[in-house]
């Protein structure tokens, strides 16, 4: 767990503690139905369980252990042990309130990746931008939202950040539709501010930012924006993240993800180079 990003801890381990059930469950012959009867639950909870989306209870994990066969007090100590730490809090629950549920398993999910990989067209990348960037997109896209929830939401945005500096920050790699720096969201002072965020992020060596310019087909990702996380643990799939508009998809079949992938490379054949991606970002914000 050394290369763990501090704070996706608790998700990793989660993810961890589902795929070691998993194959205890099917080295020993055990249906999910089987296993969900044992713990009083249902398929499905088993399946949510192996694939690291709910919380764990002791209790469940120690009927589970003892349904497939693993006996030894060391090897279940252990597992229990990685119950508690899967269970541990992460900083954006206290803005649970402000924040759906699916997203914040993505928020788990974007503090474990050793390697983010995003496509984006209406906006700037999450994890690229200002507050007052974030701040019109937040207000414009939640009609209604008191303005003390929009700034928890800023804030929540801007937490995210916190990884391109942390001690072993994940690589990203962002492409960006032009069109994205052209919309003028909260104004051109605000749009200049956001501009000189990209260009400044565009420096760091585990950053690559490209621009896909306008007239360029794009058809390697005709279904829209996407994000594929990778994981440095071996044992752990890579997952593509899609937002919708009051929910989220999350994509780990193996074959599902190389397509996505390989949209990705192709869009950066696409897209101009890191160098020429900055000469744009330069001329663009000349133009405000």
């Amino acid at each position: 767990m050394g290369t763990t990003q501090a704070g996706g801890g608790a998700t990793v381990r989660r993810l961890l503690l589902g795929n070691q059930l998993r194959r205890l469950r099917e080295a020993r012959g055990v249906t999910r139905e089987e296993a969900g009867y044992s713990i009083r639950a249902s398929e499905s909870k088993i399946s949510r369980m192996e694939l690291g989306r709910v919380g764990f209870k002791e209790r469940d994990v120690a009927d589970l252990l003892t349904l497939y066969g693993v006996e030894g007090e060391q090897e279940r100590a252990a597992v229990l042990a990685l119950v508690r730490d899967a269970n541990a809090g992460s900083w954006w629950h206290e803005y649970g309130d402000v924040l759906p549920a699916w997203f914040q398993n993505y928020l788990g999910l974007e503090e474990a990746a050793a390697e983010i990989l995003s496509y984006e067209v209406q906006f700037v990348h999450g994890l690229l931008q200002t507050a007052d960037y974030a701040r019109a997109v937040i207000t414009a896209g939640c009609h209604g939202l008191r303005a003390e929830d929009i700034e928890r939401r800023v804030e929540v945005r801007l937490r995210r950040q916190d990884l391109l500096t942390a001690e072993r920050p994940p690589r990203l790699l962002a492409v960006l539709d032009e069109a994205a720096l052209r919309r003028p969201w909260g104004g051109p002072a605000q749009m200049r501010g956001q501009l000189d965020r990209l260009l400044e992020l565009s420096e760091l060596p585990h950053v690559r930012l490209q621009v896909l310019p306008l007239g360029t087909a794009g058809l390697a990702a005709e279904s829209g924006a996407f994000s594929v996380l990778g994981f440095a643990e071996a044992e752990l799939a890579d997952v593509v993240y899609l937002e919708q508009f009051t929910t989220a998809l999350y994509v780990d079949k193996p074959a599902e993800v190389a397509s996505y992938r390989r949209a990705m490379e192709d869009l950066q054949a696409e897209s101009l180079t890191p160098g020429r991606t900055r000469d744009l970002l330069h001329s663009v914000r000349q133009e405000l």
